[in-house]
């Protein structure tokens, strides 16, 4: 019996050894598979972090390659004006300087200096924006050199008061004599046909003017002289038309 017992009793135990054996491995074995909370919660707010961080580089690349191209197209807008500018006071000192005997080939820049201009620009609108100012300085220089080299000699001085000053006393001749005329005979015959064989003198004063300037500021090497024909008609037309009005209106008030 006590045998029998003893071996019963092994038995027994052991089978509850090899039952309760596989339970708690798998118990173990479903624990270690499931994933920590705590871990899985680190690891998206560590990845919410990278994209913050990386969307703000973004929008910083942004605003600063707008900000570039923004100043780029103001100095492009600024250059623009700036070369209108030059070129047109370029203009009208290369004409001055042809008309004093300067030849042509001098006022025009040879291959080798516009080849280091070039190479001088290429560094984008800004540094060409810096050279069209810089030319600018210059050509304030030259105008104030060449009004200082021959302040008096009217050859010297821009197209219009240059040109006035062969405008300016044919326009004023005729309203003269008119009223001369009005001042010694009154409101009379001689006052009106002033005034009528007045009417197109205008036209006569402005072409013999516009023959004068030719005839005056000759250019030395055969340029075309800057004659300023608008300005030349408005100065023989307005004292004509202002003298007139105001006769007539004496003569009616008379």
């Amino acid at each position: 019996m006590s045998r029998n017992g003893r071996t019963t009793a092994t038995a027994t135990r052991d089978g509850r050894q090899d039952l309760a054996g596989p339970g708690r491995q798998r118990t173990a074995e479903q624990h270690d598979a499931v994933p920590q909370p705590a871990s899985t919660a680190d690891a998206g707010v560590d990845a919410w972090q990278d994209y913050l961080a990386a969307a703000r580089q973004l929008d910083g690349v942004r605003r600063a390659a707008a900000a570039a191209a923004g100043e780029q197209a103001r100095s492009v807008q600024a250059a623009r004006g700036e070369l209108t500018e030059v070129r047109t006071r370029l203009a009208a000192q290369q004409a001055r300087l042809r008309e004093r005997g300067v030849p042509q080939i001098s006022l025009v820049p040879s291959p080798p200096e516009l080849s280091e201009e070039t190479r001088a620009l290429a560094g984008g609108p800004a540094t060409v924006l810096a050279g069209l100012r810089t030319a600018r300085d210059r050509v304030d220089a030259a105008d104030v050199a060449l009004a200082a080299r021959h302040p008096l000699r009217p050859a010297s001085w821009s197209a219009r008061p240059r040109n006035l000053l062969v405008y300016g006393p044919l326009a004023l001749l005729v309203p003269l004599i008119q009223v001369v005329v009005y001042v010694a005979t009154g409101a009379g015959a001689a006052t009106v046909a002033a005034l009528i064989c007045g009417l197109p003198m205008p036209a006569v004063a402005f072409v013999a003017g516009w023959i004068g300037v030719g005839r005056v500021f000759r250019s030395r090497r055969g340029g075309r002289v800057d004659r300023t024909s608008r300005f030349g008609a408005l100065v023989c037309l307005v004292p004509a038309v202002l003298v007139t009005a105001g006769l007539l209106f004496a003569m009616l008030a008379g």
